[in-house]
């Protein structure tokens, strides 16, 4: 069985953020994307090495779905997240995926 188009729409910006080998891939939605919702971050897990990822919107092919934030692992103690983000360009709003830096000492 494949993936819906939708589905994999829905996924992609998710494997971006983790890294994936697909980071080449460009996904243009037509409008802006709904304001951010407010979250509630939760405490951290007992794990210190764990990082929250705040939530964003994804584009589907035809209309927007939110991904809620969570905890991942970070890849080093000194990794800090940069969120995910969309970009107005002349064709429309441009995914730019969230990845991770090493924090400057």
């Amino acid at each position: 069985m494949r993936p819906s188009i939708s589905s994999l729409c829905v996924a992609l910006p998710l494997i971006l953020a983790a890294g994936g080998a697909l980071a080449q891939t460009e996904i243009i939605a037509p409008s802006a994307p709904p304001p951010m919702r407010v979250e509630t971050v939760p405490p951290p897990p007992v794990a210190s090495t764990m990082s929250w990822q705040p939530g964003y919107w994804s584009w589907t092919g035809s209309n927007w779905a939110w991904v809620a934030g969570h905890y991942v692992e970070r890849p080093s103690a000194q990794a800090v997240w940069e969120p995910g983000h969309w970009v107005e360009q002349s064709n429309g709003w441009l995914w730019v995926a969230g990845q991770w830096r090493v924090a400057q000492q």
